[in-house]
C-alpha cells in the first residue's frame, strides 16, 4: 500500500478528517494494525514498525478534530465506494438508501471558512455544507457524468487519434516510397512533431485555463484537422516537415486539458479509472484505424492518387465533423450546461449539480480555489513549475515509454520487412491492441484496489524485458511469425501512463499546479517520444540489435526509478510527519489555520505512490 494512516477515537462531534480512501466507522478506531492507539497526528503509522493500512492516501486533511454543530445532518458511515462499469447496480455491500455524503472540512463552520471556494467561483451558488445524498443518488449521478462528459471526451481522444496515428499506415502503404524518402526522413518528421507538441504543451494549459477546454478543445480540433487534410498534398520533404510542425502545435495541450475538464467532474479517487477508459478509446481508435485504413489504402489509383493520401484526407475530415460537435457539446461546469443545444435547463437537475460540485468540492476543497476560466499569472505559473515532489513522476514520464515505444513506432515498417503485405500489416497490429486494451484496464483496477502506483510501473517493465531478450537473440532466419508473436507481446503490456497521469493530479494538490503539472508531465512523455525516435537507426536495421540492447538497458534502468520513486515518496512522507508529529494538537490546528505553505508543500499533505 502506498500510505497509511491511524484515526483516533473520538466523539460523534468531535470528528477527525481523513483522505481519498479513509475508512470511516462509528467509533472511529484505528484501522492500521488492529489496535487502538493514541496519536497525535495522521502520521503515527507511518514508522518501519507499523503495519500499512488499507486507507490509501490521506490529502491535506490535518488531524485535528473538526466540530460538526449538534443538529446537523448525519454523514456517510462508509468511505467512498469504488465501483467499475461492470458494477451496474452500483457499489457492492452499502445499502444504495444510505447517506453517502463523505465527512470534510465544510463540516466545520470554523474550519470551512478556511476552504470556502472564492467568490467567482462558478459553482459557488451550488455549494451547501448541508446537503446530504444517498449512494443510489450518487450512482445515478455518475452514471450520467460518464454518458454525458466521459463518452465524449472520449470520442475527441479516437479523433485525436485517428490524425496521430495515421502515418503509421500510410508508412504500409509505401508513403516513403512513394516521396523518396527513407527512414531517417520519417524519424526527422517525428520529432519536429514532437519537439512542437512539447513546447505547446504548456501554452495550450494556459489558454485553456483562460477562456476555458470547453472553448479551446474544439478550437484545437478544428485548427488540427484542417491541417491534417492538408497532408493529401504533400510532396516533398518540407511540406512533410511544415504539416508535421502544425499538428504538434494545434494537438499540444489536448489530453492535458481534457484532464484539467475531467477533475470539474469526478473525485480524485474516479479520475484513475476514468482515464483509464480515456486511454481504452486510444486503442479502440487503433481498432477503428486499422479497419479504416484497410478500406481507404484499398482507394490506391482512385484519379490516379496514392491510398495514403485519401487516408490523410478522409481521416481529418472526420475529425473536424467531431470538432463541430464538441464545439456545442461540451459545458463549461457542472451547473453550467445549459444552452440552446443542450437545452433550457441543462443536462443535470438542480439536485443533481448540488451532488456534483459538493462531492467534488468535499474530495478536493482546493478545486474552489479558482474559477474555470481564470487564467494563471507568472508567480502561480513559476510557483508550480518549481514544485520538486512532483519531478520525480516526470522523470518517469521521461523514461517510462523509452524501453517499448520504437518497437511500436517501427512495427509496420518491420512487418513489412518480414514480407507482410500493405494489407496483412494493416490487420497484424490488431491483436497487441485489443490485447493492450484489456490488459492496460487491469493494470488500472489493480492499481486502485491495491492502492499502489509505482509497482505497476515495474511489473511492466519486467514485462517489456521478458519481450526484449528473445527479440534481441532474433537473427535473419528467425522464423517470423515467432518476431511477430513476441512483437506483440511486447506491445500489449499493462501500460501505466494513465495511472501517472493521475498520479501526478493527486500529488499537485491544487488547482493552480495541476493545471501545469498535467502539461508538465504529457511535456515529458513527448520528450520520450523524440528519444526513442532515434534508437533504431538506418544503419542498425532490419534486426536492430544494437538499438534492442539499448531497449533491454533501458528496461533494467526504468525498474530502478520506478523504486527509486518510490523510496523518494516514502521519505518525504516521513519527514513530513516527523514535524507533524512533533507539534501539540494547538500547534497543529494553528498551523491549519495560518500557515503559508500550499499544495503539496503542506505537512499535512500525504504523497500517493
Amino acid at each position: 500500500m502506498s500510505t497509511g494512516t491511524e484515526i483516533e477515537k473520538k466523539s460523534a462531534n468531535s470528528l477527525p478528517l481523513y483522505g481519498d480512501n479513509a475508512e470511516q466507522k462509528e467509533p472511529y478506531v484505528s484501522v492500521s494494525s488492529g489496535k487502538l492507539k493514541e496519536t497525535k497526528g495522521i502520521f503515527s503509522s507511518l514508522d518501519n514498525s507499523s503495519k500499512e493500512s488499507s486507507l490509501g492516501d490521506v490529502t491535506q486533511l490535518g488531524s485535528e478534530s473538526i466540530n460538526i454543530p449538534v443538529g446537523w445532518p448525519a454523514l456517510a458511515t462508509q468511505k467512498p465506494q469504488k465501483f467499475y462499469f461492470w458494477n451496474f447496480s452500483g457499489p457492492r455491500n452499502v445499502n444504495l438508501d444510505d447517506v453517502a455524503t463523505q465527512q470534510s472540512v465544510f463540516d466545520d463552520p470554523e474550519k470551512s471558512k478556511l476552504y470556502w471556494p472564492i467568490a467567482e467561483y462558478e459553482n459557488l451558488h451550488r455549494v451547501d455544507p448541508l446537503a446530504r445524498w444517498s449512494w443510489r443518488e450518487e450512482v445515478r449521478v455518475l452514471r450520467k457524468i460518464d454518458f454525458r462528459i466521459m463518452t465524449w471526451c472520449a470520442i475527441m481522444f479516437i479523433a485525436l487519434q485517428l490524425d496521430r496515428g495515421n502515418l503509421s499506415q500510410a508508412v504500409a502503404d509505401n508513403f516513403l516510397d512513394d516521396l523518396g524518402f527513407n527512414t531517417n526522413v520519417f524519424n526527422n518528421g517525428n520529432t519536429v512533431f514532437k519537439v512542437v507538441f512539447l513546447f505547446c504543451e504548456v501554452p495550450s494549459q494556459l489558454i485553456s485555463k483562460k477562456i476555458g477546454p470547453d472553448r479551446w478543445i474544439p478550437i484545437q480540433m478544428l485548427c488540427w484537422s484542417g491541417v491534417a487534410m492538408s497532408q493529401y498534398a504533400i510532396n516533398s520533404a518540407a511540406g512533410f516537415y511544415v504539416t508535421r510542425a502544425l499538428l504538434g502545435a494545434l494537438e499540444g495541450g489536448f489530453i492535458a486539458d481534457i484532464c484539467l475538464y475531467l477533475s470539474y467532474f469526478y473525485t480524485r479517487t474516479e479520475l484513475p479509472v476514468r482515464l483509464a477508459y480515456f486511454w481504452a478509446a486510444l486503442t479502440i481508435a487503433e481498432i477503428i484505424a486499422a479497419f479504416m485504413a484497410y478500406g481507404i489504402l484499398h482507394m490506391r489509383g482512385v484519379h490516379g492518387l496514392a491510398g495514403w493520401r485519401w487516408l490523410f484526407l478522409i481521416e481529418g475530415a472526420i475529425t473536424g465533423f467531431v470538432g463541430l460537435w464538441s464545439a456545442v457539446l461540451m459545458p463549461p461546469g457542472p451547473t453550467k450546461t445549459a444552452s440552446w443545444f443542450r437545452g433550457k435547463n441543462g443536462w443535470f437537475t438542480p439536485r443533481e449539480e448540488t451532488i456534483i460540485v459538493n462531492r467534488v468540492l468535499r474530495d478536493d476543497p482546493s478545486k474552489g480555489g479558482m474559477h474555470n476560466r481564470q487564467a494563471l499569472n507568472f508567480p502561480m505559473f513559476w510557483k508550480s513549475l518549481k514544485d520538486y515532489d512532483l519531478w520525480p513522476i516526470y522523470i518517469i514520464g521521461l523514461v517510462f515509454g523509452l524501453s517499448s515505444s520504437p518497437v511500436g513506432t517501427y512495427l509496420t515498417l518491420s512487418l513489412r520487412q518480414l514480407g507482410f503485405t500493405t494489407f496483412q500489416t494493416t490487420l497484424m497490429v490488431l491483436p497487441q491492441q485489443v490485447g493492450g486494451l484489456f490488459i492496460m484496464l487491469a493494470n488500472t483496477y489493480i492499481s486502485e484496489k491495491f492502492n499502489e502506483r509505482s509497482l505497476p510501473g515495474v511489473f511492466a517493465q519486467l514485462w517489456v524485458l521478458a519481450c526484449l531478450i528473445p527479440i534481441r537473440t532474433f537473427g535473419k532466419n528467425a522464423n517470423r511469425w515467432s518476431k511477430y508473436a513476441v512483437t506483440t507481446v511486447l506491445l500489449a503490456h499493462p501500460s501505466n501512463h494513465a495511472v501517472q497521469v493521475a498520479w501526478t493530479s493527486r500529488n499537485s494538490n491544487s488547482v493552480r499546479t495541476r493545471t501545469l503539472s498535467a502539461a508538465m508531465y504529457n511535456m515529458f512523455v513527448q520528450l520520450s517520444g523524440i528519444i526513442s525516435s532515434y534508437i533504431y537507426r538506418a544503419d542498425d536495421k532490419p534486426l536492430y540489435h544494437r538499438g534492442n540492447t539499448v531497449l533491454i538497458g533501458l528496461a533494467c534502468m526504468n525498474i530502478v526509478i520506478y523504486l527509486l520513486v518510490k523510496l523518494y515518496y516514502i521519505f518525504r512522507n516521513k519527514q513530513k510527519a516527523k514535524k507533524w508529529n512533533a507539534m501539540t494538537f494547538e500547534q497543529q490546528d494553528d498551523y491549519s489555520h495560518s500557515t503559508t505553505d500550499e499544495g503539496s508543500s503542506r505537512l499535512d499533505f500525504v504523497f500517493a505512490h
